[in-house]
C-alpha cells in the first residue's frame, strides 16, 4: 500500500495540507492565488501572500481535494461539512462536493470528504477517480 504523503504549510492562523497523490494538476490553486501557489519555487505554497479568508475560499475550490485546511489549534476538527453538490468541469472531471461513500467494483467502500473528482474521459489509471489524464488525452466534451 502506498504511503499517504501530507505536506503542511502554516501561518499563525491556518494550516494548509497538501496531499500530492490526490492532485490532478488542474492548477486551480495557481490560477486563483498565483502569489501563494508557486509550483517552481520551494516552498511552493507561500501562505503569507494572502489572507486566511482568501486561502480558505481557494482551498474549498480544489477540484481533487488534494488541498485541505484546518485552523491552528483545531487540528482534530474537520472542516465544516459541505452540502453535497455536483459540478461538471468543462473538458474535465465530474466534481462531487460533500461527504460520500464510494463502493468500488470489488465491494470496497471508501469515505471521501470535501471534494472528489470522478473521471469522465475513461483514461484515468485510478478509476473511478480522476488522475489528470484528461489533459494528456485532450478530452473534450461532446457538446463543444
Amino acid at each position: 500500500m502506498d504511503k499517504i504523503i501530507k505536506k503542511k504549510y502554516s501561518n499563525n492562523e491556518i494550516t494548509i495540507v497538501w496531499q500530492p497523490q490526490k492532485c490532478i494538476h488542474a492548477a486551480e490553486c495557481v490560477k486563483a492565488l498565483p502569489q501563494v501557489y508557486k509550483p517552481n519555487e520551494k516552498p511552493w505554497i507561500q501562505l503569507e501572500q494572502a489572507t486566511t479568508e482568501e486561502l480558505k475560499n481557494q482551498v474549498r475550490k480544489c477540484p481533487s481535494g488534494a488541498l485541505s485546511y484546518y485552523m491552528n489549534g483545531e487540528e482534530d476538527q474537520e472542516e465544516e461539512s459541505l452540502e453535497t453538490k455536483v459540478e461538471v468541469l468543462p473538458n474535465g472531471p465530474l466534481l462531487v462536493y460533500g461527504t460520500l461513500k464510494v463502493t468500488d467494483q470489488n465491494g470496497n467502500t471508501t469515505t471521501k470528504n470535501k471534494t472528489t473528482a470522478f473521471c469522465r474521459c475513461g483514461s484515468s489509471a485510478n478509476k473511478p477517480y480522476c488522475d489528470g489524464s484528461h489533459v494528456k488525452v485532450d478530452f473534450r466534451d461532446s457538446l463543444e
